[in-house]
């Protein structure tokens, strides 16, 4: 798994290799310039003789902008600064670069208001040096000006760690924000470019590999990782070929009632899809005969209802039978939050040992049951959005959406098990604080029934012999991988759930057949050595 860092966590990233290592902050920036200007040139095929803009700001992306306008003239480019910043007014090694560039008789223009960007013709791309990932509030005066300047241009752009006016941290935009076409961010990953603007701001993402020591990222210890194609691949267990269907585990998914048959239907067809062997489904007893005509491949349970058609605490004396059977249990598609259903719950949460997901209505009727949580004996994953996990916690939605992943990463902590928040991207966090991200899927999946597909593939997943983490994880990014398969075919518009559903199969089938290239388009990024 990639690591993920804060912009104070990369910040100690960098001084721990001056210090610990005796690196030269001034080598940190040239390394990081000399990459910058490789990826452009191979972006550009070429760059001798074309006009590249470079556009400094006055802490070290401006710096930086002065290494890679340097490499780019080497290359043969034709290269144009503008700063908004004098090298009085600069420090360190912002400073010392820009004197190189002076030096060796590089145009530079400074600069007090964006009129005075005029570049001597139309440039073939210009470079967003400006900001960084360094910025604090609203983006205003100068620098506003100039980010307006670069997206009023009809250019290509390249931004230098991050868009101008993008917060690396929460992936929000601070009142203005450059459009990239590429960005090349230093060493690792930031948080906030997992997220939205953010992710729509920086066009294809490179990361530019500064050589530090892993020693160095375990001892700044983000613990937090982009989920990639391989990960899933390292997870996914083997099949062998003289398996029977008891070998790859048996689901018993409690779910369903009135009006929500389908999230039941959902959730048990995408278990089989995943790959688990068989798969019970208990539902409320007047849902039998349809179930049986609906889905032929799932075995049911009938299970004493009440009078508005959801699940029965009585239910809790009849389920031993399938409870004895089963290896994984799933918990809440459509269940209803009816105060029996609630009974019946946590009666089950109670009785039960396995490893289990609940979700939607499981979620819902588990609300401040905190010591039931967090005393269960083995995986318990919870897959909430965030308005359920507010429910289940307490915490206001506004506070989730304001911090996500400290939130998450928290309760995972504290009710001992995994919490996979649903949104863009979804955040899976374990008990030991880890958090996971996941950057497959698409607005189309934003449609009922989706969260049903997951549940069913993360409790097909466990069945297999995955831990809660890895089955959360898994799950999140295969359910991404079949909604961007379905909106490759059918576009994201028109997508229903059961879309997702059908393009599980297509999903795993690209890890059996080792498709190596196609599994290159679900590539968060591109690493440059």
């Amino acid at each position: 798994m990639e690591p993920l860092v804060s912009v104070q966590e990369m910040r100690a990233v960098d001084k721990l290799s001056v210090t610990a290592l005796e690196i030269p902050a001034i080598l940190l920036m040239e390394n990081a310039g000399l990459k910058m200007a490789q990826t452009i040139r191979q972006k550009l095929n070429t760059v001798s003789g074309k006009l590249i803009c470079i556009i400094c700001g006055k802490g070290n992306n401006g710096g930086d902008g002065f290494v890679v306008g340097r490499h780019l003239s080497r290359m043969g480019a034709r290269v144009e600064f503008f700063s908004t910043a004098a090298r009085e007014d600069l420090k360190g090694e912002a400073a010392a670069n820009r004197l190189i560039a002076e030096k060796l008789r590089l145009p530079i223009r400074d600069i007090r208001s964006a009129d005075e960007l005029r570049p001597s013709h139309t440039p073939a791309l210009i470079v967003d040096a400006l900001l960084g990932t360094g910025i604090r509030g609203e983006v205003s005066g100068l620098y506003r000006e100039i980010i307006e300047w670069i997206n009023a241009q009809e250019v290509p752009v390249a931004a230098v760690d991050t868009p101008s006016g993008v917060n690396c941290d929460t992936g929000e935009t601070a009142g203005a924000a450059v459009q990239a076409d590429f960005t090349v961010t230093m060493g690792n990953i930031k948080t906030g470019q997992l997220f939205y603007p953010a992710r729509s701001r920086q066009g294809a993402l490179f990361v530019a590999d500064l050589n530090t020591p892993s020693f160095i990222l375990e001892k700044v210890n983000p613990r937090k990782y982009l989920v990639q194609p391989e990960d899933l691949a390292a997870f996914l267990p083997h099949r062998p070929a003289d398996a029977y269907k008891n070998t790859f585990g048996k689901v018993l998914i409690i779910a369903g009632s009135t009006g929500l048959t389908g999230a039941a239907a959902m959730a048990s067809l995408s278990a089989l899809r995943s790959g688990a062997g068989m798969v019970v489904l208990g539902i409320p007893e007047r849902f039998n005969p349809v179930f049986e005509e609906k889905i032929t491949e799932v075995m049911t349970a009938p299970l004493p209802e009440t009078e508005s058609g959801s699940i029965h605490s009585r239910a809790i004396h009849e389920i031993d039978r399938w409870l004895k059977w089963s290896h994984v249990l799933a918990l809440g598609p459509g269940l209803s939050t009816h105060p029996e259903t609630q009974a019946f719950v946590r009666a089950f949460l109670q009785k039960v040992d396995k490893p289990i997901v609940i979700d939607a209505d499981g979620i819902n009727n588990l609300a401040g049951q905190f010591d039931l949580i967090k005393n269960y004996p083995a995986d318990l994953v919870f897959t909430p959005h965030v308005g359920e996990l507010s429910r289940l916690t307490g915490v206001s939605q506004k506070d989730i959406l304001a911090n996500r992943v400290e939130i998450v990463r928290k309760w995972a902590q504290k009710l001992h098990c995994v919490i996979l928040l649903k949104g863009a991207p979804t955040v899976v966090a374990d008990p030991d604080g880890n958090a996971y991200f996941n950057p497959s899927g698409n607005a189309g999946m934003a449609t009922a029934g989706s969260g049903d597909v997951l549940t069913g593939l993360i409790a097909g997943f466990l069945a297999q012999g995955m831990t809660g983490m890895q089955a959360a994880v898994s799950g999140a990014f295969a359910h991404g991988m079949a909604g961007d398969l379905a909106a490759q075919k059918l576009g994201q518009r028109g997508m229903i759930a059961g879309d997702i559903l059908n393009h599980v199969p297509e999903a795993l089938s690209l890890f059996e057949q080792n498709k190596t290239e196609t599994l290159r388009h679900w590539n968060f990024f591109e690493r440059l050595f």
